[in-house]
C-alpha cells in the first residue's frame, strides 16, 4: 500500500503521540507499505518552527531529513500539476498546505493519513 502523511501524522508518529490512531500506526509501521511525506509538509514544519508554533528537538532541516531516512519514508515532490490542480478543488478547506496534500492524494491515487475531518469532505480516501 502507498499512503501520504498529513503533517501532523508525521509529527505524531515521530513523537509517538497517543493522538495517532491505531490504524494509522499499523499502516505507517508496516515495512511493506510505501509511506510518503510531501515536500509541502516539510515547508509547513519549517515555517511553523521559525514562527515558534512548533518545537522540535533539533534544527528543523536536520530533524526532517533524519526522520525521513530513519523511518524509510519517501518524499513526494510538489509538481506543477499538483499546484495547478488546487484551482479545481472546492473551497471547503482554506489551508494551502492541506489543499496541496488533497491534490496530491487525488492525483497520485494515495490515501491520506490524517485526523483532519474537513479533508474527508473531499473525494479522497482518508485513513485514520
Amino acid at each position: 500500500m502507498r499512503a501520504l502523511l498529513d503533517t501532523h501524522a508525521f509529527l505524531w508518529w515521530i513523537e509517538d503521540n497517543p493522538r495517532l490512531s491505531l490504524q494509522a500506526r499499523e499502516i505507517i509501521g508496516d515495512a511493506g507499505n510505501e509511506i510518503y511525506l510531501s515536500a509541502i509538509s516539510g515547508l509547513e514544519i519549517v515555517i511553523k518552527a521559525r514562527l515558534g508554533r512548533i518545537k522540535l528537538p533539533e534544527d528543523p532541516v536536520n530533524f526532517i531529513l533524519e526522520q525521513v531516512a530513519v523511518n524509510a519514508f519517501r518524499v513526494l515532490p510538489i509538481y506543477l500539476r499538483h499546484a495547478l490542480y488546487v484551482y479545481t478543488l472546492p473551497l471547503i478547506h482554506r489551508d494551502p498546505f492541506d489543499r496541496i496534500l488533497i491534490a496530491q492524494s487525488q492525483l497520485e491515487d494515495m490515501p491520506l493519513i490524517t485526523a483532519d475531518s474537513v479533508i474527508e469532505r473531499y473525494p479522497v480516501k482518508v485513513i485514520w
